[in-house]
């Protein structure tokens, strides 16, 4: 049998908790530090896990030889500095989304672990939950014909932060679905936003991205909507999808529908373009996806990804491009909407 993975991990708060969950139930995986700066977080990770070295200091894990692998489960600001040094250790590295606060950091962080042959692994947790992941299986097996556009809804009257506005927090799952299911490159990002309850902190944003075909996605996110909300919509030229993570049981609606274009008629001319288009309103599948944990199946491709010796399903090119968009959105907001091209 191979050696345990032994594996610390820094932030152990109200995400973090989690991911440690996770993390020390995967076979093959020994927890070798706990990090966090509050005593209060340190001591319930102690009390989930008896005999967990815990720590305040992140040197102690850097200082640490034993350790294989760091999870960064921190506040954004602080993802580039602790994932640089971890990557420069020579450690493999997963960091909660997104993986930096700017694309030339993310490009930094790419380039390190490129330069010393990790894993570097960022938490787009939606590419990894069945429904969604159920969607884009089908969308790249083409049985939605080619994607015209789609589009996310992702509010709640939730957690407001501080250091981040909602569309840096809340959208990087949703950006990650879009790139993974529109083949072509984005070419330019708008954004429009508005903070009311902090200064520069936007509330609520609405941002489209353009692909270089005609593709494009849109994205509404917000943490000050009354109604939690999580919604994908995709539209293809010959079937339409459709995934609610708040539905119970049947997230994933399939639609049958569509509108036709004009076919020629016997003697090869077309007829009237407008009235020859065919509404098409056919069958609603309701595909049975299995119950899986998304986090448990997010942390089991980390291990897998490092004991196979290969890129990870969400790597940090992944979220290089997420971060891209993040920049431009950002660009866009501080700008009146103005479009902002991807370089």
């Amino acid at each position: 049998m191979p050696a345990p993975l032994r594996l610390a991990q820094v932030g152990i708060g109200y995400w973090g908790k989690n991911l440690l969950r996770n993390m020390a139930a995967l076979p093959g995986v020994e927890l070798a530090w706990a990090c966090d700066v509050r005593e209060e977080a340190r001591a319930a990770a102690e009390r989930a896990h008896p005999g967990l070295r815990t720590t305040g200091r992140f040197d102690d894990v850097l200082e640490d030889t034993g350790v294989d692998a760091v999870v960064i489960a921190t506040e954004t600001p602080q993802h580039f500095v602790m994932a640089d040094a971890a990557l420069r250790a020579g450690l493999h590295v997963f960091v909660e989304k997104p993986l930096a606060q700017t694309a030339a950091q993310a490009e930094r962080l790419v380039k390190a672990a490129e330069d010393a042959r990790v894993v570097l692994m960022v938490g787009h947790l939606l590419r990894y939950h069945p429904a969604f992941r159920h969607v884009e299986d089908i969308v790249l097996a083409g049985e939605l014909g080619d994607v015209r556009y789609l589009h996310t809804t992702r509010v709640n009257l939730g957690i407001v932060r501080h250091s981040e506005n909602a569309f840096d927090s809340l959208a990087p799952h949703d950006i990650a679905l879009a790139l993974a299911m529109i083949p072509d490159e984005p070419v330019a990002v708008s954004a429009t936003g508005r903070a009311y309850l902090q200064p520069g902190v936007e509330d609520v944003v609405f941002a489209t991205v353009e692909f270089a075909g005609r593709a494009m996605a849109h994205h509404h996110v917000s943490w000050l909507d009354p109604l939690k909300e999580r919604r994908l919509t995709v539209v293809g030229s010959r079937r339409m999808a459709v995934v609610d993570d708040m539905e119970p049981a049947e997230k994933v609606r399939i639609y049958d529908r569509g509108i036709d274009p004009p076919k020629a008629d016997d003697a090869g001319a077309y007829v009237d373009f407008g009235a020859a288009l065919t509404v098409r309103s056919g069958d609603i599948l309701l595909p049975r996806v299995a119950a899986v944990e998304p986090l448990r199946a997010e942390c089991e491709e980390f291990v897998a990804a490092i004991r196979e010796g290969r890129p990870a399903r969400t790597d940090g090119r992944e979220g290089l491009r997420v971060v891209r968009i993040l920049d431009a959105a950002r660009a866009s907001l501080h700008s009146g909407g103005a479009r902002i091209a991807l370089t």
